[in-house]
């Protein structure tokens, strides 16, 4: 069914680059549904396999999984974070088995708020490639590696104040693991550092531009060593500009890249597909490894991105994009071919927080939102609800993070959703395991964007 919708983008080719403008209506080459309100009585509840009371003092919104103790099962670390004028640094770390049994707690709760509308610089990484992971977090002062077991503090790297606006663990030095570690302020530096503490490079207004939120390593041209995605600035590994990503729509100046994800890999820089969101500038834009515009799509407040086979129709990858900054009720997905196709669109209450998850084993991902727990389906249709509250009464209630990881160690991504006082976890038992098993836990680098 081919639908016209009331939102304004249209179309022009030149020099073979699609380009976006707002021209004439979108259409929907697939679908436009309306999902707003509570999800339909009769959608499927999906109850928790495990209710994971989250330590009622130390624990926050912002939740990393990953295997501390080597008994093959996940452990939980929670975060909370002191904010100052959109400035911020973790207080707080505690780690908590599935059980609810507190492992260990870190930090300084008085100064902390458990809500967060950012990315946490708390990750958990083997940084010392033993094959157990620490945690580390940024205080005001320091990056600070705990170890994954005890909690106890291994060691401080001191950073400047306000370089703890995030924290990404990468490879620049091309060595067997990403040992090597960015941080930075909210829009404007970025710093990187050795696993043994001494500064590699730093860079203010990668390219002329803001910072992302988080910056993204990916190894464009196979030499081992990362580049780093930092805004609309791809940069070498010794932190020089390599390309600086040029709209044709849209002033770029307007806002920071809010996120960036790799669609393709290739042998050549020339062969990657990145997709890129562009905050204030309101555009979305789909480039290969050389920065070069293949697309454009403008007019809207594009966040971000998942990146999966959703429509079984299509032998393509589908992009799966919210737009934010729009009144409550009015919270729409699009889901966008490779070759920029407006595919569908999915109008929810609020539709930032998602991710795709094979939760039928067909092969082909749903998109599994936080707003009310909601799972939608190829026809962009309420397909099932992960029930948030009581599950011996299935009540839903509105999420605030979802993540997929293997939270059961069986090699399957399930589904997570964190609230204010308890993480959700809920256990994917049609799922195929794919050729590359899913973290156990949370994703490397994890992040809100």
């Amino acid at each position: 069914m081919r639908v016209v919708s009331t939102y304004v983008v249209g179309t022009v080719l030149a020099m073979g680059i699609l380009s976006m403008s707002t021209a004439a209506e979108t259409t929907f080459s697939e679908f436009d549904v309306n999902q707003v309100g509570t999800p339909a009585a009769d959608a499927p509840r999906i109850l928790p396999w495990k209710v994971v009371p989250l330590d009622p003092e130390y624990a926050g919104l912002w939740v990393v999984a990953g295997d501390l103790d080597g008994d093959g099962q996940p452990d939980i670390v929670s975060a909370q974070n002191h904010n100052e004028g959109d400035v911020h640094y973790t207080c707080t770390a505690v780690a908590q088995r599935l059980d609810g049994e507190v492992l260990w707690r870190w930090g300084d709760p008085s100064v902390g708020r458990k809500t967060l509308h950012h990315d946490v610089a708390c990750q958990i990484h083997d940084w010392d490639s033993d094959g157990r992971p620490e945690v580390i977090v940024c205080d005001k002062q320091a990056i600070v590696e705990l170890d994954g077991v005890t909690g106890k503090e291994r060691r401080r790297i001191p950073i400047e104040d306000g370089a703890s606006d995030c924290l990404v663990f990468c490879n620049l030095s091309g060595g067997d693991q990403p040992s090597d570690v960015l941080v930075k302020d909210r829009y404007s530096r970025i710093w990187a550092y050795n696993r043994e503490g001494a500064l590699l490079w730093n860079i203010e207004n990668p390219g002329g531009y803001r910072t992302a939120h988080q910056p993204r390593p990916m190894d464009i041209d196979g030499d081992g060593r990362d580049e780093i995605m930092a805004g609309y600035a791809m940069l070498n590994p010794d932190g020089s500009v390599r390309w600086v990503f040029a709209s044709e729509k849209v002033d770029l100046k307007r806002g920071h890249l809010d996120c960036a994800r790799v669609v393709r890999r290739g042998p050549t820089p020339e062969d990657w597909r990145i997709v890129v969101t562009c905050c204030g500038a309101e555009a979305i834009a789909f480039v290969d490894g050389t920065g070069r515009r293949l697309w454009e799509l403008a007019g809207h407040h594009f966040e971000s991105v998942d990146v999966g086979r959703v429509m079984p129709a299509r032998d393509s990858l589908q992009l799966v994009v919210d737009i934010d900054h729009r009144p409550q009720g009015e919270g729409p997905f699009w889901i966008i071919d490779e070759s920029g196709e407006a595919i569908g669109q999915i109008m929810t209450d609020y539709a930032r927080q998602h991710i795709l998850v094979d939760w039928t084993g067909d092969g082909f991902a749903e998109i599994a939102v936080a707003q009310h727990g909601a799972l939608y389906g190829h026809d962009g249709r309420c397909v099932g609800v992960f029930a948030i509250g009581d599950p011996a009464k299935g009540a839903t209630g509105s999420g605030s993070i979802v993540f997929a990881g293997d939270m059961t160690g069986d090699g399957v991504a399930d589904v997570a959703i964190t609230t204010l006082d308890s993480l959700y976890i809920y256990r994917n038992e049609h799922g195929k395991k794919p050729d590359v098993a899913p973290s156990l836990g949370t994703e490397p680098n994890f992040t809100l964007y």
